[in-house]
């Protein structure tokens, strides 16, 4: 089984309604903050998941991996920047996506290993 799909899938089921009952609310860009939150957080936690895999098993791994995750966290920070500058999107809808991902890699993270210990 792919992790990382497991946790994208189950990130989509709770992300697409989540976004279509805030649309009911009256702030004006929640549903689409809340989608794009979702969707940086599963890109951000694929970038991480490809980094590991690409960097283990080299002697420089240590200096690898913190400019890759130095460089995905400025990139993350560019991209939330420029879209609440812009006022395309609302931080509490980025942090609720966001957040849903970030339950979903703990959720689906801890089924896992359960299943891999039984």
């Amino acid at each position: 089984m792919n992790l990382t799909k497991d946790i994208a899938r189950n990130s989509a089921f709770i992300l697409i309604p989540a976004a279509a009952i805030s649309a009911f609310l009256p702030w004006k860009n929640l549903p689409f903050s809340i989608l794009i939150g979702g969707l940086l957080g599963i890109l951000n936690m694929k970038a991480l998941a490809w980094s590991v895999e690409g960097i283990l098993g080299t002697s420089s791994a240590n200096a690898k991996m913190l400019f890759f995750a130095q460089f995905r966290f400025v990139m993350l920070i560019i991209i939330v920047t420029t879209l609440a500058i812009l006022k395309l999107v609302t931080i509490p809808g980025l942090l609720a996506g966001f957040s849903v991902v970030f339950a979903q890699v703990l959720i689906t993270g801890l089924r896992h290993a359960r299943r891999r210990d039984s």
